[in-house]
């Protein structure tokens, strides 16, 4: 069961708020739709549900808020907005880094894929989906980690009728089975057709809360819809002869002066009507009108027929046809949900919590508990989730190509005059470039992990931002080096097999101080690709990390050197041993070397430049991203 009691938004501004002490129900094995015109508060409801705003108020998914639920995504499926994929990616590759995200086996993706009829598009790139396979990936992505309550926010908003049916259809399935599902809708229609109990709201409060039957019979009207060309002498004789026979029919012509509304009668009724006087009809058939809410000024007493509010909103009684119905009526009047006053909130949150009271602002008054905004959860297998975002789209196979051919290219060019050294040669960095084809394809690399997030924020439903964990951050810390390493030693290999193709086997050679060398291309790729996925985390755009790369050749490095040097230098020899009697460790003495490699790549220029850039950026990533208590 799901209980939203006092929702309340923040107010902008001096505006009334968009959703006001707003408490409804939905139950387990049903499904509920939230009914509102536009601009009624729908959407902000659903994300004062989900803590995507801030506010007050509380909503327990079977008896729990959602930030106390230790696996959201198997609680409560999220449909808000469009399905944020890269276009790029594939149907089935989506769905594997969401089970990734969402802790469950890749395995899941082809059952949801197989429930929602989209086993034959596995394979197809998100961009190319039409509407009604997009919103079937949609809950797909929704039913991936099986929750027990699906939340949706206009699931059927531009669908054709064939795709709107099989989506309610998937709707009643889910609630059959136990689930909970509660959805926004605008079409009173719609509404009354599909799910089996209506809430209904305007201007962010309680209009009604009733049952389909219920709902059908004081908001809907049944009508003959008639096309005539002499409609209006048609609709003369139908009104004459309802007066004769002291018949209640109502007779409406619409804005198309050859079509009629009539209420109160029949298809067979108007037919015999026009049969008998001759007149031609084009269509005649039975529908459903829609009467329209009871308007309520939003600062009166007066909620409409039949409902009351007496300032704190006492009880909401449903819509009544008539006058003089009353909450008695003829029996059709749901039963009210729970009271929404500040007394009835506290009740119903002590209710709900098993007892406990929820929080108070003050010690005169007891106010529904504060809805802080929390960001969204990282993924809870995240060097997985980010291994399948990285190499599930084709930018990763094509930066890594270009890279490749781009290094050999310059190599092979470099060594034709023979005055490059054969380590600028073999990584194809010559003088004229800030930076080697490898390091800035590390860089973009490592940009895009973050840059990505940001653009298609496939980890957090509503909250447009990728979400901030320590555990995410480790994972693609850990996933781009690799990736830098990989990348670095692939132009190595490939620019050293381009020069014994082009040039013979003589030309490479190993040179006498390897190790030192490895270290500094090692620091050198990684260290691009760090830098380029921090600076994109900060600015959250690919191009602050694209920029941040570039600026460590162009930027740094000028002013480091341009810094006036000692006269003599000191020497550095004996450090290891140094550091062996300070740290009271006993390491390897070939561990030596490592140390002194390490060493003389900090105090290059360049390697200098990039470590003073990384200091930065992580300092700044903690300062904008980690504030307050960090999480895993």
């Amino acid at each position: 069961m799901l209980q939203a009691i006092g929702l309340t938004s923040t107010r902008h501004r001096g505006l009334p708020p968009a959703v006001d002490d707003l408490t409804f129900e939905a139950g387990s094995g049903s499904v509920t739709a939230l009914l509102g015109p536009p601009g009624s508060g729908k959407t902000s409801t659903l994300r004062l549900m989900l803590e995507l705003e801030p506010g007050r108020g509380v909503t327990y998914f079977r008896g729990r808020p959602l930030h106390r639920v230790a696996h959201p995504a198997r609680e409560v499926g999220v449909l808000l907005g469009d399905v944020p994929g890269h276009p790029a990616r594939t149907v089935r590759g989506q769905l594997r880094m969401l089970c990734a995200a969402a802790g469950v086996p890749a395995s899941r993706a082809d059952e949801v894929l197989d429930a929602v009829g989209l086993v034959g598009l596995g394979d197809q790139r998100i961009g190319t989906l039409s509407l009604g396979m997009d919103r079937r990936l949609a809950l797909a992505s929704a039913l991936l980690a099986d929750p027990h309550t699906l939340i949706l926010d206009e699931p059927a908003e531009g669908l054709v009728a064939r795709e709107a049916d099989w989506l309610h259809g998937m709707l009643r399935s889910h609630a059959d089975r136990g689930g909970t599902v509660l959805y926004t809708t605008r079409d009173p229609k719609e509404a009354a057709r599909s799910a089996g109990h209506v809430v209904t709201i305007d201007s962010g409060r309680l209009l009604a809360d009733q049952e389909a039957a219920d709902f059908s019979r004081t908001r809907l009207r049944p009508r003959v819809a008639v096309r005539s060309p002499h409609a209006a002498r048609l609709a003369a004789i139908i009104s004459r002869e309802a007066r004769a026979a002291r018949r209640s029919v109502e007779v409406v012509t619409e804005a198309s002066s050859s079509r009629l509304s009539v209420y109160g009668s029949s298809c067979a009724e108007i037919g015999d009507t026009a049969f008998r006087h001759g007149l031609p009809v084009h269509q005649l058939a039975d529908e459903v009108g829609d009467t329209g809410p009871a308007s309520r000024p939003r600062d009166s007493g007066v909620l409409g027929d039949g409902l009351r509010d007496n300032g704190l909103l006492r009880d909401c009684d449903p819509l009544s046809e008539g006058e003089g119905e009353g909450k008695g009526g003829d029996g059709a009047a749901a039963a009210a949900r729970p009271a929404t006053g500040i007394g009835a909130v506290a009740a119903a949150s002590r209710r709900a919590a098993g007892g406990r009271a929820p929080a108070v602002e003050s010690a005169g008054a007891q106010l529904p508990p504060r809805i802080r905004r929390r960001p969204a959860r990282g993924p809870l297998r995240p060097v997985r989730y980010e291994l399948r975002r990285l190499f599930g789209v084709r930018s990763t196979t094509l930066i890594v190509a270009i890279t490749l051919v781009a290094s050999a290219a310059v190599s092979v060019v470099l060594a034709r005059n023979g005055r490059a050294p054969l380590p600028n040669v073999l990584v194809a960095w010559p003088s004229l470039l800030p930076l080697p084809p490898a390091a800035l394809g590390a860089g973009l690399l490592g940009a895009l992990s973050f840059g990505d997030e940001f653009r298609y924020p496939a980890l957090a439903a509503g909250r447009g931002t990728v979400p901030r964990r320590l555990g995410l951050l480790l994972a693609k810390l850990a996933v781009s080096a690799g990736v830098a390493l990989s990348l670095g030693l692939l132009v190595v290999l490939v620019s050293a097999e381009s020069l014994r193709l082009v040039y013979g086997g003589d030309l490479v050679q190993v040179p006498s101080n390897v190790m030192s060398l490895a270290a500094s291309w090692s620091g050198l790729t990684v260290g691009c690709a760090w830098a380029g996925l921090l600076a994109a985390g900060i600015f959250r755009v690919t191009a602050a990390g694209v920029a941040a790369v570039l600026a460590v050749p162009v930027l740094m490095v000028p002013l480091i050197e341009a810094v006036p040097k000692a006269p003599t230098a000191r020497s550095m020899s004996g450090l290891p041993g140094r550091l062996r009697e300070l740290t009271w460790l006993q390491w390897p003495q070939e561990a030596d070397r490592w140390v002194l490699a390490l060493v003389r790549v900090v105090a290059h220029p360049v390697g200098t430049a990039l470590t003073l850039s990384l200091s930065v950026l992580v300092c700044a990533y903690l300062f904008t991203s980690l504030r307050g208590r960090v999480r895993w």
